[in-house]
């Protein structure tokens, strides 16, 4: 193997590639209130929310379908036993 496949490309031209866009994002990073010494903490707080959001979702469909199944189960069960009703009479 030969380095421009290993490094994609001239060695030097990659390096260089690869600091601008470290730079870029460091100044992204920077904005955004993230240094150093809270990189981790705020990666943590990041998973967390998101853990805690996926479990938000799921309380929050779980709670409209046993509101609706409140209406839709009894409702269900009125026409299956119409219906069966029905059928024993014919």
């Amino acid at each position: 193997m030969d380095r421009n496949t290993i490094f994609g490309g001239n060695p030097l031209g990659v390096i260089l590639r690869l600091a601008v866009i470290s730079i870029v994002v460091g100044i992204v990073m920077k904005a955004l209130g993230i240094d150093l010494g809270n990189f981790f903490q705020r990666v943590n707080e990041l998973l967390r929310n998101l853990y805690d959001l996926g479990f938000g979702a799921i309380e929050w469909v779980l709670e409209y379908m046993l509101l609706g199944a409140l209406v839709v189960i009894p409702i269900w069960i009125i026409v299956r036993l119409a219906n069966a009703g029905r059928s024993k009479s014919e």
